[in-house]
């Protein structure tokens, strides 16, 4: 029972987190950054973010930057949307997730394209 009432509270931070990010007016956030994972600790004590960019990990580190330095904003913001009697310590983390898949993603749709040239 608590490890679902968990992944509810963690799916809850993401989607608010990602409507928070869309509003926050920093230009190191802006562009296509996106939440990948959220992880929350037991206690709801600490919150890690990975959060990836389309550009690539320099401009993913670029929005980690930003994001800590909001940090405090993001974390009374997100007390205010949830009710949690709690609200944990947010810890941002770049990571390449988006640009791999799309790598991924465009290797695939060559080996299609090769095929039917075939």
């Amino acid at each position: 029972m608590a490890s679902h009432r968990m992944g509810r509270t963690t799916e809850d931070i993401k989607r608010e987190l990602t409507a928070i990010f869309r509003e926050l007016k920093d230009p190191r956030i802006q562009g296509l950054i996106s939440v990948v994972r959220v992880e929350v600790t037991s206690d709801l004590s600490f919150c890690t973010v990975y959060v990836s960019a389309m550009e690539g990990m320099e401009r993913a580190k670029q929005a980690v930057t930003g994001l800590k330095s909001a940090s405090g904003f993001i974390r009374h913001e997100l007390g205010a949307r949830l009710q949690l009697r709690h609200v944990p310590e947010l810890t941002f983390k770049p990571t390449d997730s988006i640009e791999y898949s799309a790598n991924i993603s465009r290797i695939l749709n060559d080996l299609r394209s090769d095929k039917k040239d075939d």
